[in-house]
């Protein structure tokens, strides 16, 4: 098991009581990044809430020492270019722009950009990119986020909060 799959493990049950939900967990050159997010969508994150996670995250890895070595632990929002992790996200985020990029080539290209427009039965993520649709296995997926650029063109109101 990997190391950022062990310590998802760890913290998923300590976040759920207090309203958030684990995005990505992610540990590279010392340091140990937790990004997470309000399970109410309606609710935006604090710099508060990322203290009350650190404070909640750092009791259970004290406890359970996964990392033997010294590490920083960063506790973040997923911010406006979001990763999108799991098949619930592909839902969520239907119909704003993403940036993907595949672990092994489809239709002569590895990287997408376009409109998402959701992900099926199959886990089929489909895309509108300007060379026309795309349909990109849920597991072919090497990493996938959400593409701010048009996110400030959008009326204050209609801006969907992730």
């Amino acid at each position: 098991m990997l190391l950022e799959d062990k310590i998802a493990e760890m913290i998923e049950p300590v976040l759920a009581p207090m309203a958030f939900r684990l995005v990505r967990v992610s540990f590279a050159n010392g340091t140990l990044q937790i990004m997470a997010e309000p399970l109410d969508h309606d609710v935006e994150m604090t710099v508060e809430d990322c203290a009350v996670i650190s404070r909640g995250v750092s009791a259970v890895l004290d406890v359970e020492d996964p990392i033997k070595s010294n590490y920083h632990l960063e506790v973040t929002s997923p911010g406006l270019s979001r990763p999108l992790v799991i098949p619930e996200d592909y839902d969520r985020f239907q119909g704003e722009l993403v940036k993907v990029s595949t672990k092994k080539l489809i239709d002569g290209r590895r990287r997408f950009n376009g409109r998402l427009k959701g992900i099926d039965a199959d886990h089929l993520i489909s895309i509108d990119t300007a060379a026309g649709p795309v349909e990109i296995p849920f597991d072919a997926i090497e990493g996938a986020k959400l593409d701010p650029s048009e996110w400030f063109l959008k009326p204050l109101k209609s801006r969907k909060k992730g």
